[in-house]
């Protein structure tokens, strides 16, 4: 049977159905994501950077295709391997990955990943390597003019695994076994996604990073000037000591100790007193803050330091914190407008994991994982470079992942194809066909 007349019927109409409609997407958008890689060359080129150990006597899909493949679809919402044996289907699809018939399948893609844990650990590391040069060298062609000034934001998160993949460790403080991937963006921009094990403090190998940054940017960028910013895991006296060598400046979180506590007993007594009296007043009121200049020399310092510290009082009780830093400006802006900026990387760890799924480190081999990392990544400096480049100034110049690919990528579409041409027909019920075609034309005239 080709098609089922129904019972019911519309205002007299009766309703047929059938499965003549031809090839239709859900994703027909995803033009949108070619057009962003076609602009920056990325996947192409991280294609290249991956040994392909196959004959290539009998090879039928490329290298270069299954990586546009693999990282369009994270970037379009599908995380598994399984999801592409439908998607390989997918017309939209293989026209903006650049073939017409069914790409890889869940094996093939799979075949993919694991080439690289048969590498040597030296060959597989200077891939992922060339991969973060790759990112950085995109990030550096981002700007129009060098910049006066560059803050490299340095984050860990947990990245939880299920499984016995190969460097899993438990860690207590997050009662789990997992991963601690460093991140490390500029801004919006990423630029490290670099996986590390759970039991490692969240500096490990931060200090090599950093130097490597510093050097990528500067030798494009001699007079950029550079700030490093993160929080009390990332203290390290040997790395601002760095730092401090190669003019960088720094803004990091530093931990609470007895001399510093008794700098700010006056200040804390009198933020109590005065907590008590609005209590006493019935002065509804958020919290009572100071802010203090310290200059301190630890033990392990080779000199004195600036250290800030912020005091607090609020309905749960005293709070204080304590950040060491050699930038200019007064001690509030500095830990309120500057340090604390740096809480919206959250932002961007829930695009990266929950958005584009970096989380998603469940093959057994440790570099197969950290690949999948780099994949996500790339994912996102193509969503990146259509906000960036594509949206500036729309209604979507802010919005996050899932609601990009929700309304520009997730649009039915019915896709024909004949010897001449390819016309993708979106649907007219799309909600943001303004945007659309302001970002694809923008990236087009690239």
């Amino acid at each position: 049977m080709s098609n089922c007349t129904l019972k019911r019927k519309l205002k007299k109409r009766s309703i047929q159905l059938d499965f003549s409609g031809g090839d239709v997407s859900g994703i027909g958008g995803v033009e949108l994501l070619r057009a962003a890689d076609d602009r920056l060359g990325l996947c192409k080129a991280a294609s290249r950077l991956m040994h392909d150990p196959r004959d290539q006597s009998g090879v039928t899909h490329q290298w270069d295709a299954l990586v546009r493949q693999r990282i369009f679809a994270i970037a379009a919402g599908f995380a598994d391997l399984n999801d592409h044996q439908q998607l390989r289907h997918d017309a939209a699809l293989q026209s903006a990955v650049g073939v017409l018939e069914p790409m890889g399948s869940a094996p093939t893609l799979c075949r993919m990943e694991a080439a690289i844990a048969q590498h040597s650990t030296v060959q597989a590391r200077k891939t992922v390597f060339e991969m973060h040069r790759l990112i950085l060298e995109r990030f550096i062609a981002s700007f129009d003019e060098p910049p006066k000034s560059l803050i490299l934001d340095f984050d860990g998160t947990d990245d939880r695994v299920h499984g016995e993949q190969q460097g899993r460790a438990y860690n207590t403080h997050y009662d789990g076994y997992g991963f601690l991937p460093l991140y490390v963006y500029c801004g919006e921009k990423l630029l490290v996604s670099y996986l590390r094990p759970i039991n490692r403090p969240d500096a490990t190998h931060s200090a090599a990073v950093l130097s490597l940054l510093v050097k990528g940017i500067r030798a494009h960028w001699p007079q950029v000037n550079i700030v490093f910013r993160g929080d009390g895991g990332f203290y390290r006296p040997l790395l601002l000591s760095w730092c401090e060598r190669h003019d960088v400046r720094y803004i990091v979180g530093y931990t609470t100790n007895k001399v510093l506590m008794s700098e700010c007993q006056v200040s804390r007594e009198t933020l109590s007193s005065c907590w008590l009296w609005f209590e006493h007043k019935d002065v509804d009121i958020p919290a009572l803050k100071v802010f203090k200049d310290i200059d301190y020399q630890a033990g392990s310092w080779v000199r004195p330091r600036r250290v800030i510290a912020k005091m607090e009082y609020n309905e749960i009780g005293p709070n204080q914190r304590f950040i060491v830093t050699d930038l200019v400006g007064e001690a509030e802006q500095l830990y309120s407008e500057v340090y604390c900026e740096r809480g919206t990387m959250e932002n961007r760890h829930k695009e990266l994991q929950m958005g584009l799924f970096a989380d998603r480190t469940s093959c057994t081999a440790w570099w197969s994982n950290q690949l999948r990392v780099m994949f996500s990544s790339l994912g996102y400096v193509l969503w990146q470079t259509v906000r960036e480049k594509g949206l500036a100034g729309t209604s979507l110049a802010r919005a996050q992942v899932w609601t990009l690919r929700q309304r520009l990528v997730h649009i039915g579409a019915v896709v024909i194809r004949n010897t001449r041409r390819i016309v993708i027909k979106l649907s007219s019920a799309a909600l943001e066909k303004e945007n659309f075609l302001i970002a694809l034309q923008r990236l087009e005239a690239a």
